[in-house]
């Protein structure tokens, strides 16, 4: 297998979009960030197309120091670790993987086999869909509306605990000031609102062609037990689906809780991805 780097994005589109596009709601991650690349949101990424006999059999995608993304279209033997040896071999860095499972192991061990790290699960996800809302879901008080730059101090705070609850990472202030200003920008946040108080958030991010992606769902401790994340994403997804065909969400399957509410608002599991680290032993 021949691995090919692409710097030119556009090119590196035009050849994987139409066969990622085959399964767009399982590939929507790569195909959101993809197209973020595109949008010139990340100026450092990792882009490359395996090929064997001029056919192409895998994708890759990183956008450091974000884990990589591989995408196997052909199930060829020991593809993962022919992949894992051209990175090596290339002095490519690589901090995890996150996608299919047993891609995803394959690489993983074929990864740590030649250095001294070693493999943790960061989360076992859960990768929803959903196509209609279900009717007659009980609506906690309050209405949503899109964030204004006036939330972005409260954001940055629910952010940075965001992280630490789901364990994606710490931002800084300085970073979580950064992202959440470009959010707001682009009004990708929603939040629930109680007699004019904040109690809830969620965003909307990565369109693709037919779909969009929910995540930073998030409700502070003290306004928990409410149903207020439920009718926000309820709401909002309603909203989501009369300009896309569906709408993605992944969660922490030991999330319980956050699980039963996506159910209950319609959501159906259509994969179960997970994000692996490599850490020094």
């Amino acid at each position: 297998m021949e691995l090919i780097i692409y710097s030119d994005s556009a090119a590196f589109s035009e050849r994987v979009a139409p066969l990622l596009y085959r399964d767009e709601d399982i590939h929507s991650l790569f195909l959101g960030i993809l197209g973020q690349i595109e949008a010139e949101r990340y100026e450092d990424y990792f882009l490359a197309i395996g090929e064997e006999q001029g056919e192409i059999v895998a994708a890759c995608l990183m956008t450091p120091p974000h884990a990589l993304q591989l995408v196997i279209f052909q199930p060829l033997p020991d593809i993962e670790r022919e992949v894992a040896d051209h990175l090596q071999n290339l002095g490519v860095e690589v901090s995890g993987i996150v996608g299919e499972q047993e891609t995803s192991r394959l690489f993983a061990e074929a990864w740590t086999s030649k250095n001294d790290e070693q493999i943790k699960v960061l989360m076992n996800q859960g990768l929803y869909r959903i196509d209609a809302v279900n009717k007659g879901l009980r609506k906690s008080e309050g209405t949503w509306r899109i964030a204004s730059k006036e939330y972005a101090e409260l954001l940055e705070g629910w952010y940075r605990l965001f992280e630490e609850e789901t364990g994606i990472g710490i931002s800084t202030q300085a970073e979580a000031a950064h992202k959440i200003d470009d959010f707001l920008e682009r009004k990708e946040v929603y939040i629930w609102e109680v007699d004019g108080v904040p109690v809830s958030c969620m965003k909307k991010s990565r369109p693709s062609k037919n779909g969009i992606t929910v995540s930073f769902v998030f409700t502070p401790m003290q306004y928990r037990g409410k149903g207020y994340a439920r009718t926000l994403v309820a709401e909002v997804t309603d909203e989501l689906l009369m300009e896309y065909d569906f709408v993605i969400l992944y969660t922490d399957l030991t999330n319980t809780t956050a699980n039963k509410i996506y159910r209950e608002i319609g959501y159906e599991q259509i994969a179960n991805p997970v994000h692996l680290v490599f850490e020094e032993q």
